[in-house]
């Protein structure tokens, strides 16, 4: 499908995510260990705040690993959260719209998985959308219709209570149209300030999402270790597959869990899609 990572800490260049570590995005959009597809070269996106309210964002419709403008910015851009995304499509065409992460405002969006029968089920959700935001839908893909689905039910109020909603949605509506299980998806989402990542499936097993284990805790067990003392206690990082091998850096995500990132403290919490009531 695709792979992603979300970084929220001290600032840091791109290119200490994306090209440094051993299985580093880009090197994992040619070789993924855990992902449906070994390659993720649809196209590729990176997001990050700086000085101005709204985050930047670049996308490139090139294989990742073959893209010369993104070598470039990454060594000279550093921010204290990052988005980074390499996409495998799944029926959407490729071009700059369809590439993640997709930005509103101030908040960031990107998605790994499927809504499964997309095109049975892309009418009925589409309708469900504020009118006053759906015009501001660029791309054809399902991951950029449930960030606006999770717009409409309140993501800029309460992030997880609108993300249950926009997925309970879409499993009632693919239920309606026949669809056994209608989402597959790990999604990170944020405002620049605090940052949600969800793992969840419909079925139940859901693809891999990891987040890293607290720095101090690390830099005890291994007091020699020189990169460990180069981060940050409030360094924190979710991702699709570890960046390292370093063991105990990395703790699988549970499924049907929300993981909240805020202040360089994480915290874990369920899951549970709703119907909304206004579409029961």
């Amino acid at each position: 499908m695709c792979r992603w990572l979300a970084y929220t800490g001290d600032p840091v260049l791109l290119d200490e995510l994306l090209y440094k570590p051993r299985y580093s995005l880009i090197v994992q959009s040619l070789h993924s260990r855990l992902g449906a597809e070994t390659t993720n070269g649809d196209g590729f996106g990176v997001g990050w705040y700086g000085p101005v309210p709204t985050p930047g964002v670049f996308h490139g419709v090139e294989p990742a690993w073959n893209d010369r403008n993104l070598r470039e910015l990454a060594t000279h851009v550093a921010a204290p959260l990052i988005f980074a995304h390499i996409r495998a499509s799944s029926g959407s065409p490729v071009q700059q719209t369809n590439c993640h992460p997709f930005r509103h405002g101030r908040w960031l969006w990107m998605h790994n998985g499927l809504i499964r029968d997309f095109p049975a089920v892309k009418r009925d959700l589409a309708l469900a959308v504020d009118p006053d935001l759906y015009p501001r839908i660029d791309g054809s893909t399902d991951s950029e219709l449930l960030f606006f689905l999770a717009l409409t039910f309140g993501l800029e109020d309460d992030p997880l209570q609108a993300v249950e909603r926009a997925v309970g949605l879409v499993e009632a509506t693919g239920r309606r149209h026949g669809v056994e299980h209608p989402i597959q998806m790990t999604v990170a989402t944020t405002d620049g300030r605090r940052l949600w990542a969800f793992r969840y499936s419909s079925e139940g097993r859901s693809r891999s999402l990891f987040h890293n284990t607290d720095v101090s805790t690390l830099r005890h067990q291994y007091p020699d270790n020189p990169v460990l003392h180069g981060l940050s206690d409030r360094t924190r990082l979710v991702v699709s597959e570890p960046l390292g091998d370093l063991k105990g850096a990395w703790q699988e995500v549970p499924e049907a869990t929300c993981v909240v990132i805020s202040e360089g403290r994480d915290d874990l919490r369920p899951f549970t899609p709703s119907v909304p009531a206004t579409t029961a």
